[in-house]
């Protein structure tokens, strides 16, 4: 059974530095779609960036870009997401999700594998 763990985050100032994991249970997502998104209370789920591991390439939605950064580190099937210049609005409980292919990245329906989360909190 595919699963997805998420760790790293935390509360921090704005202004801050935050680097989340996603440990996947196999190789699988060297061949799929990774995505992170992020969502608070009320709101729909937002796609935040992902990578394709096929031929790495990369998203980011316009909140983020610039700011954040993923990367995949396929020998040990963890993909990251570095958050710099953070900001109060950043605050969500951060997912990451994986498929096998996406038309949309940043649409949460595509994707068929979740983590649980790991919140992340900016403090002004």
């Amino acid at each position: 059974q595919v699963q997805l763990v998420e760790s790293g985050g935390g509360s921090v100032q704005t202004g801050g530095s935050l680097r989340l994991s996603c440990a996947s249970s196999g190789d699988f997502v060297n061949r799929k779609v990774v995505g992170w998104f992020r969502q608070t209370p009320g709101k729909e789920r937002e796609g935040v960036a992902a990578i394709a591991g096929y031929f790495s390439k990369s998203w980011y939605s316009a909140a983020v870009a610039g700011r954040f950064t993923i990367s995949r580190d396929s020998a040990r099937n963890i993909t990251y997401l570095q958050m710099n210049n953070l900001k109060p609005e950043d605050t969500a409980t951060y997912y990451c999700a994986a498929s096998p292919d996406v038309s949309d990245w940043s649409d949460a329906a595509n994707y068929g594998y979740w983590g649980r989360g790991t919140p992340v909190t900016v403090s002004s």
